[in-house]
């Protein structure tokens, strides 16, 4: 929550985070800064929302290393590329709930327009491709909402 108000006191901002805010401006203000405060929680809450991080996870016959930045099958290793390996990332901590579509571009790419949106699905379609001597391992598109991880 972000108090946007002309009150700018000591009292009254105190009074604000006291009730729950997240930030407080006072007006007058600059557009471009309440883009940047929103982004900023945004940025926190999209790490606070999702736990479970792993450095390593198992998918199918898949091993991930988000540190490498690697998927190992077998004796193949894929190096992914870090918009690849932030995707996978996120797709592994939601496990086998829906990966929000504009969760994870603005978590990755910051912001969800229409570019973004396509580079996100060619992303997804590498992933897939990946995954591919795997038939157990599956990404899921789920209508209207975003993405599941099947293994």
């Amino acid at each position: 929550m972000i108090f946007l108000t002309a009150k700018s006191q000591k009292e009254d901002i105190l009074e604000g985070f006291r009730s729950g805010a997240d930030d407080y401006i006072t007006k007058p203000f600059s557009m471009e800064e309440l883009l940047y405060r929103i982004q900023a929680i945004l940025k926190r809450t999209a790490s606070a929302a999702v736990s479970g991080k792993q450095d390593i996870y198992k998918i199918g016959k898949y091993t991930f290393d988000t540190i490498k930045q690697l998927l190992l099958f077998e004796d193949q290793a894929i190096r992914l590329t870090t918009k690849e390996s932030e995707l996978l990332d996120l797709l592994c901590r939601y496990g086998s709930d829906i990966l929000e579509r504009n969760f994870a571009l603005k978590s990755i790419w910051i912001d969800d327009n229409y570019f973004n949106a396509r580079s996100m699905d060619v992303y997804i379609t590498r992933l897939r491709k990946y995954f591919r001597k795997d038939p157990e391992v599956r990404i899921l598109n789920v209508h209207g909402k975003g993405y599941k991880l099947i293994s």
